[in-house]
């Protein structure tokens, strides 16, 4: 690579992007310049260029410490097919590809090494990385670090002491952290130190946000994916059985799907993982199993047939769709049971009572989230410190919510969750509302409370919405020393006492509106060239053995459909391709999009494609194959190399003697050359 490093032209020249995404640049030119760094980027926003591009710039190898053996292999596959000498030492490793590390490591060619902490433990690491010249450390997904994190890995706590030994600057990277977890980050891997702290917007416009009430949830998730079907997509559930149950009905449906959870073997589930990545159209129905080892850019849609556990954990999931920046769309089933269960699960977890705190708020989030009457984003922003307008593009922007004044009902179900000493759940308590005479309430004598029949205005559905939306709003929560009975908690008071009024939403079960159709990637008038390039990428990627993704993203087919480029010129600037692919890549879907196979270009020319230096070359090509033989035609042969050509054209030489410090220009040619060359330099400046 010709001329100094910088991250801006490597972004351009390796991985084909013109510009940074917002907050990149100045996470790049931090960790470039050395400055310890923490940044804070959502899932999608571009983490792993932050490392990779000062990587590129800085001395000596950049370590970079991940979580998954199969996320490595990917950003390993990506980074040497655009040309990165990149690699990972794993137990996945096979023999070929452990020596090949080892030699790059000893020749000093190796710019990027991957490891999981767990090879933190082994002392001969430590040797290795000092051998090598380690001059940097890249810590992914760093909220592994949080010992009270539901991704915790021991051995991350290893890495501050790593940092210590080998005196190097260390960039952390997570797109989930709230105060409390980048707190915990800064203390375990950074100890004394300040690192500089980046927290980049959180929010991911390209991102479609449905919630829905559960009912026949299994039916819903069968419709959702009708819709979707074509396209790759995670349908998270809370349970094994339930993961391989909606899986096989999926198959039965006609869909590419596959189960995934810890219950399965580590053959079976590095299986589903590679078809995965290689697969156009593969639904993976998974646990959270299934989770960071995700690095396919492509994924279409996310689902989840039960509540996630936390706000956090919801949007790290979802987080996992439309990570090239094309449409994608969410969906998030819920219900009393799943409010019940997550609450159960915080009480009785081991955790101090201030982290089982914590952990209820985070769900309370997530229910105000799940349970709001505006713009989901803007309540999904506010929970992480942003603000927005309203998107447009969630479901309660499509179709607003309808509420109701519930401060009578409500008090009403406070006072007979009280009266019966809160020893009942939700479906007892709707009967004395109702009057419902049934043998539990007649043996209890629950047909005698004033509050008995005093909810005939509402209908059993509805009242089972307003109990799911009071767990929702964290006015009652299920006691798990006492079997799931509902109990007050002190946010209801002030509505008991008739302090405060509340309204909840109509009864979303019953008044759902439709989902929209899903949106296209692009318009119809270009939906069939992006088949043909998705088919050109699929075979592509079969023989070469990789992810479809590594040859080229979704985002960027698609923009190749809407622009049709032409030439390799226009080619080149399609975001996403960079000089490698252009060279292996550019002819074989240049021929897709205009069905001529593109005249061929000397690789000195390919380099320039895409640059104003790239028409100049051209030019100076046609001026100096016009002087070959002189002026006259009589001379003796004399040529420029294309090589020479291309040093012209970046540098564009102003004066003869200018030109003459440039290589393959010797006096001869200046004489035969020169002047015709500087006035075509000059008069294209014009």
């Amino acid at each position: 690579m010709d001329g100094p490093a910088t991250p801006e032209s490597l972004l351009q020249q390796v991985f084909g992007f013109a510009d940074f995404r917002p907050g990149q640049r100045e996470i790049v030119e931090a960790v470039t310049d050395g400055r310890d760094t923490l940044a804070i980027m959502p899932t999608g926003g571009g983490k792993s260029l932050c490392y990779q591009l000062p990587a590129l710039c800085r001395d000596g190898v950049t370590l970079v410490i991940s979580p998954l053996i199969a996320l490595m292999r990917d950003q390993v596959r990506a980074l040497q097919a655009v040309g990165v000498a990149a690699g990972a030492l794993t137990s996945g490793n096979t023999e070929a590809e452990t020596e090949a590390v080892h030699a790059g490591l000893a020749r000093g060619t190796l710019k990027i090494l991957y490891i999981a902490p767990e090879r933190l433990a082994s002392g001969g690491t430590m040797d290795l990385l000092r051998r090598a010249r380690c001059g940097l450390i890249a810590v992914d997904e760093a909220h592994c670090v949080s010992q009270w994190g539901h991704d915790f890995r021991p051995d991350y706590l290893r890495i501050g002491d790593l940092r210590r030994v080998l005196d190097v600057p260390l960039a952390a990277f997570t797109a989930t952290a709230d105060a409390e977890t980048r707190d915990e980050i800064m203390r375990r891997l950074f100890a004394d130190a300040k690192p500089q702290v980046y927290l980049r917007g959180f929010d991911r416009p390209n991102i479609r946000l449905n919630f829905r009430v559960k009912n026949q949830p299994r039916k819903q998730i069968m419709e959702y994916a009708r819709a979707q079907k074509g396209q790759p997509g995670i349908v998270y559930c809370g349970t094994r059985a339930r993961t391989e149950a909606i899986a096989q009905a999926l198959v039965e449906a006609g869909h590419n799907a596959r189960a995934y959870h810890g219950g399965m073997d580590a053959h079976a589930r590095r299986m589903v993982e590679e078809l995965f990545q290689r697969e156009d159209d593969l639904v993976v129905v998974a646990t959270v199993a299934f989770g960071m080892g995700v690095d396919k850019p492509d994924i279409r849609w996310v689902a989840h047939a039960d509540l996630p556990k936390s706000i956090e954990a919801y949007y790290q999931e979802i987080g996992r769709a439309g990570r090239d920046g094309a449409p994608a769309d969410t969906l998030t089933l819920y219900g009393p049971d799943d409010i019940r269960l997550r609450r159960a699960q915080i009480d009785e977890s081991p955790a101090p009572i201030e982290r089982r705190q914590a952990d209820h708020a985070r769900l309370n989030a997530l229910l105000g989230l799940a349970e709001a009457t505006g713009c989901r984003r803007q309540v999904l922003l506010g929970y992480f410190g942003e603000t927005c307008e309203p998107c447009g593009n969630c479901d309660i922007c499509a179709s607003p919510v309808r509420l109701f004044d519930a401060t009578t009902p409500v008090r009403k179900a406070l006072s007979a969750m009280l009266r019966t000493g809160e020893s009942f759940g939700a479906g007892h308590l709707i009967d004395i509302l109702t009057g419902n005479s049934t043998p539990k309430v007649r043996q209890r004598r629950h047909d005698d409370l004033p509050t008995f029949a005093v909810g005939q205005e509402l209908s059993r559905a509805r009242w089972q919405a307003v109990f799911r939306q009071m767990m929702g709003r964290d006015l009652i929560r299920p006691d798990p020393e006492r079997h799931g009975a509902l109990r007050v908690t002190e946010t209801a008071r002030p509505i008991l006492r008739g302090e405060t009024a509340i309204h909840l939403r109509e009864d979303t079960v019953t008044s759902a509106p439709d989902r929209a159709p899903a949106r296209g990637l692009v318009s119809d008038e270009d939906a069939p060239l992006l088949a043909a390039l998705k088919a050109r990428r699929r075979a592509l990627a079969e023989a070469a053995g990789v992810p479809a993704y590594v040859i080229f993203t979704d985002r960027t087919l698609i923009e190749m459909a809407e622009k049709r480029p032409a030439d390799m010129d226009a080619m080149a600037r399609i975001s996403g391709g960079g000089a490698t692919k252009l060279d292996r890549y550019g002819a074989v879907f240049l021929q897709v999009i205009t069905g001529d196979t593109p005249a061929p270009q000397h690789p000195q020319r390919r380099k320039l494609a895409g640059r104003d230096a790239g028409a100049l070359y051209d030019a100076l090509f046609e001026v100096a194959r016009g002087l070959e033989r002189g002026p006259d035609g009589t001379a003796k042969l004399l040529t420029l190399a294309p090589g020479t050509l291309r040093a012209i054209a970046e540098a564009q030489p102003a004066t003869p003697d200018a030109l003459a410090q440039l290589r393959g220009m010797d006096d001869a040619r200046v004489e035969r050359f020169g002047a015709a060359l500087l006035e075509r330099i000059a008069a294209s400046d014009d």
